[in-house]
């Protein structure tokens, strides 16, 4: 797995309908070492990929999430907004975005819910064979029922969030895999240090400014996540990190 590069916000969301099969496969092919999906209970529990809680700014539709069945989220067009070239882009769940995805690309899971949410994702994450590359970005109550199925899955600790020792001794207690650090100009060299002393891996949210995205990575800061895909795989080259060339069973 990639030692360090850069996360797909919400896959190549600056220039595809973010959290879509089409966001997602641009960020492959530009050569992401990692992505990142907001991932999502419908009416009927099924997963699927939208970051808020509403439909109305993504797709043609309206109403919340979780009010909706998984037939009623597939008749919406969640593509158009971005550009006539993508109508007809669908909502995808998560099971159909495991099935594009490279065995070689991290894949941040961010849950937008808790215990429920967090015990089906682990579920299918196990059953498709994504646990060596997946994590879940969540916090303590779904942590805690993810763990619960399979001890193996990997955490990226959302509690408290922020961009300072408290949340990153907090995240060292939990013996979390992931930590992502939020907000602020800089990252302390220090703290980063601190925490690959207790190997925990290191993302950033959110950065787009390619000065910013190069300190990032200075100060030991392993995956800023970013919107600009392309504009910030090119300061990751300067840094010399490979682009993700990917594999498929």
């Amino acid at each position: 797995m990639p030692k360090n590069g850069v996360c797909a916000h919400r896959g190549a969301s600056d220039s595809h309908p973010e959290n879509t099969i089409s966001a997602f496969r641009e960020a492959i092919r530009l050569g992401v070492q990692m992505i990142e999906l907001d991932v999502a209970l419908s009416k009927d529990g099924k997963l699927v990929i939208i970051h808020d809680y509403t439909v109305d700014r993504t797709t043609n539709g309206s109403g919340r999430v979780k009010e909706l069945t998984l037939a009623e989220l597939k008749k919406l067009d969640a593509g158009s907004w971005k550009g006539s070239r993508f109508k007809g882009e669908l909502i995808p769940t998560l099971k159909e975005v495991l099935e594009i995805m490279p065995y070689n690309i991290w894949l941040n899971i961010h849950l937008k819910g808790d215990v429920e949410l967090a015990e089906k994702a682990t579920h299918l994450i196990v059953s498709e064979n994504r646990l060596h590359q997946s994590f879940l970005a969540c916090g303590l109550s779904a942590a805690k029922a993810a763990k619960k199925i399979d001890q193996r899955v990997k955490i990226c600790n959302m509690h408290r969030q922020a961009n300072a020792l408290k949340y990153i001794n907090e995240t060292i207690q939990l013996n979390s895999d992931f930590i992502q650090l939020l907000g602020g100009e800089s990252v302390d060299p220090v703290h980063t240090r601190l925490l690959k002393k207790n190997n925990i891996r290191i993302n950033y949210c959110c950065a787009n400014d390619a000065i910013k995205v190069g300190r990032l990575f200075d100060s030991g800061v392993e995956f800023p996540l970013v919107d600009q895909v392309s504009r910030m795989l090119k300061v990751a080259d300067k840094n010399g990190i490979p682009r993700l060339n990917p594999i498929y069973r």
